[in-house]
This record gives C-alpha cells, sequence and structure tokens, in this order.
C-alpha cells in the first residue's frame, strides 16, 4: 500500500495530524500498534490522574467542612469506587478516540512499524501478519515510555510506576516518591488526600525544576504543612528491599547519607521517547539523548520524515503535541506541493503548563528564571491570594499571582499562578500574550467582583503604573 502521510503512533500528535492531513486531501494511514487504542493522555495520563485527583480534591473539602459551619460526620472513602469512576469515564473517551480514528476519513493499521528505507516501513499487525508500507512523508509520534534508571536496587525493589498508581483500589499504607516533577507531585498529593504518608525525595535544587523557585517552594511547603516530608539537591544511592517486604531508599543529602523507608516505592523520575525499534538509524534520522531531533517545522535530519509529542519534545504537553502534529501535517502537505519554503514553525512564546497539585501551580511565556538566564529584561509584580476578597471567601490563602513586563513597553512577557483554580486562572494571561497585550491593556479590562479572576489587575496596575 501506499500513501501521501503515513503517521506511526495514534495518540494525541498522531490523531491531530491524522485529522488535519485528511482535511488538506492527502490520503493518510495512522500505524498505531498498542493493546489498546487512545494515546497515553486518555489511557494512562492526564484524563486517569486528573479523576483521581478530582476525588482527592472533593474529600479534602469534605473534611474542611466544619470551617464553613457544616457538619460533615463520618466521612469515608472506596478505593474500588475511586477506581471504577476511573475506569468508566476512561472507557468513554477511548471508546469517543477509538471511533475519531476509526471514522476520521484516514486508516487505521493495527500494528507495529519499522523503517526498511527512507520511504518504506515494515509494518507487523497485531494478528500476526506482515506488510509493507510505502509513503511520500512520514509522522514519527509514538509517544513515550517510564525511564528506568539506573539506581542500584530499583528493580529488585518493583517500584511502582504512574500507571500502577492509577490503578490501586487499595493505596499504600506510606510510599517514597523519587522525583519531584509534575506527575510525582499530582499523584503524591492524590495519595496524601487519601491518608498515605509521602515521602518525597528530589535530586534537583527545588521541585519542578525549571519553574521558579517562589512557585515550587509555595508547592514544597504547603504539602509540608499536611505532613509530607521533603527532600530536595539529594543524589540517590541504592534501594534495598527489607524480609517483610518494605523498601529503603538511601540517598545522599548535604554530604551525609539518610534513609527512608516505606511500604512502597514510586519512580517518578520521568518518561522518554518510545522510538527503539523504529530503525532510525537505517534512515539517517538524527536523535539526541534518546530523542528526536526536529526543526521548528517538526521536520528530522530527513525532511520528508517528521516527528511529534513526546517522540520529540522538547516538552511533554498535550496541546503542545497536538499542535506539533498539525504543523507537521500542513508542512508535509506543502513538502509533497514543493512548497517548503512556506512551512509553518512552532512558536513557543506562549508556553503553557499546569500542575495539579494542592494548591495547584500554572505557568505561561517567560518565567523569571528563563528571562535571568537568556538576559531579557523585566519588572514583576504579585499578589498574593491572602490579600484577595474572594479568595478569602472560599478559605484558599495559599499562594500568589505574579506577572512580568517588559520595563520599556510594559508588554506582557510571561505569568504564574500557584493558587486556587491556578489551572483555570492562567489561561487569561495566555490570551494576553496572544495578543501582546500590556500591563496597561490588561489593567483595563473589567473583571466582576468579587471573583478570583480579578486578582490579576493588582500587579498589571502596579506594572502599568
Amino acid at each position: 500500500m501506499n500513501y501521501d502521510f503515513v503517521i506511526i503512533g495514534g495518540g494525541s500528535a498522531g490523531y491531530a495530524a491524522a485529522r488535519t492531513a485528511t482535511h488538506s486531501g492527502l490520503r493518510t494511514a495512522v500505524i498505531e500498534g498498542g493493546q489498546e487504542v487512545a494515546g497515553l493522555c486518555i489511557l494512562r495520563g492526564c484524563m486517569p490522574s486528573k479523576t483521581l485527583i478530582e476525588t482527592a480534591q472533593r474529600y479534602r473539602t469534605l473534611r474542611r467542612a466544619k470551617e464553613f459551619g457544616l457538619r460533615a460526620e463520618k466521612i469515608a472513602w472506596s478505593g474500588p469506587e475511586i477506581i471504577a469512576r476511573k475506569q468508566r469515564l476512561i472507557k468513554e473517551f477511548a471508546d469517543y478516540r477509538r471511533e475519531q480514528l476509526e471514522t476520521g476519513g484516514f486508516e487505521l493499521l493495527r500494528g507495529t512499524a519499522t523503517f526498511l528505507d527512507p520511504h518504506t516501513v515494515s509494518v507487523e499487525f497485531l494478528n500476526g501478519n506482515t506488510e509493507k508500507i510505502t509513503a511520500s512523508t512520514f509522522l514519527i509520534a509514538t509517544g513515550s515510555v517510564i525511564r528506568q534508571p539506573s539506581i542500584p536496587g530499583l528493580a529488585e525493589a518493583k517500584s511502582l510506576t504512574s500507571d500502577d498508581l492509577l490503578n490501586l483500589e487499595q493505596p499504600p499504607a506510606s510510599l517514597l516518591v523519587l522525583g519531584a516533577g509534575p506527575v510525582a507531585l499530582e499523584l503524591a498529593h492524590y495519595l496524601e488526600a487519601l491518608g498515605t504518608k509521602v515521602v518525597i525525595i528530589q535530586r534537583g535544587k527545588h521541585f519542578l525544576t525549571g519553574s521558579d523557585y517562589d512557585i515550587a517552594d509555595t508547592i514544597q511547603r504547603s504539602g509540608e504543612e499536611r505532613g509530607i516530608r521533603t527532600y530536595v539537591d539529594t543524589e540517590l544511592l541504592e534501594i534495598r528491599v527489607e524480609s517483610d517486604g518494605s523498601k529503603i531508599v538511601s540517598f545522599k543529602k548535604d554530604g551525609k547519607v539518610l534513609q527512608e523507608k516505606a511500604a512502597e516505592v514510586f519512580n517518578a523520575l520521568g518518561r522518554e521517547p518510545a522510538i527503539g525499534g523504529l530503525g532510525l538509524d537505517k534512515v539517517g534520522v538524527e536523535c539526541q539523548n534518546g530523542k528526536i531531533q526536529t526543526a521548528s517545522t517538526q521536520q528530522t535530519s530527513v525532511p520528508h520524515i517528521f516527528a511529534a509529542g513526546d517522540a520529540a519534545g522538547p516538552y511533554e504537553i498535550v496541546h503542545i503535541a497536538i499542535q506539533q502534529g498539525e504543523i507537521a501535517a500542513r508542512n508535509a502537505s506543502r513538502f509533497l506541493a514543493g512548497a517548503s519554503s512556506s512551512m509553518e514553525t512552532m512558536d513557543y512564546r506562549i508556553l503553557l503548563y499546569v500542575v495539579f497539585t494542592e494548591p495547584e501551580a500554572a505557568f505561561v511565556g517567560l518565567s523569571e528564571q528563563e528571562a535571568r538566564q537568556r538576559g531579557i529584561p523585566f519588572i514583576s509584580s504579585r499578589h498574593y491570594f491572602n490579600d484577595h476578597g474572594k479568595s478569602l471567601v472560599m478559605g484558599e490563602t495559599v499562594g500568589f499571582v505574579k506577572l512580568l513586563a517588559s520595563p520599556d513597553t510594559k508588554e506582557i512577557l510571561g505569568g504564574a499562578v500557584v493558587g486556587p483554580h491556578a489551572s483555570d486562572l492562567i489561561h487569561e494571561i495566555a490570551v494576553a500574550l496572544y495578543f501582546r497585550a500590556t500591563a496597561t491593556q490588561l489593567a483595563s479590562i473589567p473583571h466582576y467582583h468579587p471573583t478570583l479572576s480579578e486578582i490579576w489587575s493588582y500587579p498589571a496596575e502596579e506594572l502599568a503604573s
């Protein structure tokens, strides 16, 4: 079989690319080798984790009922019912995505692909048959897998992964979390809400490596106030399993060797591209540190082969993967039309991401840390939720909002929130960045009172003045 555009991987990036390419008139096929169809976000990422986190948040709210003059006694949770609800929702999401893949106007081929040459892949179908597929252009969108770092004893300890935690009907009594990235922190906060005693051991100097310290510190301190114990700037040395099945993690902190013991260990040390077995070396696709190297057009070192999503990076964020997939598809169409000079490029100026912890954290655009590293001049202003009417009414006073702007033009360069509904609040600043609004313009936008959203008017007014 021969196609204009063949996509290897049917997750968020792959489906977005297939839909876009089909609308552009390209004869398109998606090769998906997973036993389940839908991609990481739906099956084992965004949606199942947020479903469980929502349960945790509702449970926390019930426990605080007395603060609001309410009586909620004998509150309890049911692990099987929590997981059953998650499974029902994920089945709905996955069924819908499967229908989209099967009725999208492109062919869905269930199997795994390996490059034989730059225009040919061998597909081993799930039924055991093998067939050669040729195409004028390709997109690699195979996603990522959980990284297994070389820490002595990690494999023997049978550490839990995010896949495991998302399906546990009975959370462990205690848990050692290795890492403090978004997935580590989100699932740690979920389990803490249900009563698990959590210890977080982070190798980096603070939580959420790459984010501003003030945001990360707020999340860390909030967790500690609820009983989560934390260590940062450590070196993991060894994991040992005791005779009773408990695990001990040895690590170095401030020159001293320390140990922590728990019922289970959670390997939350990141993911890596799922590109093994594709035969990329046979066709000259360059990789660095395990990731496919791409230009801003999503082209690899082989111009007719594109890559998008977690397989390429640089960010493991769903809406970024979708954007990359769409741009790759449109650029594949341009490539076939001989219009390579007019290709679209990815713009990460409005980079947006959210961490669903307690409290939530959200970021868009330039951070203070990045601005300093890049030598970009900026001014910044904060306003705290403990000095804001609506958050006081809600009893949600931890955290703040922050704005960055150009000292000359007052154009907004970035924003961050750590606090209530950060995942929703951040989008106002994403819109401001999209339209290159100034702090003066943002300050002039009416905000209803009392709302959480009006908190943005305070740092905007300060920067405008």
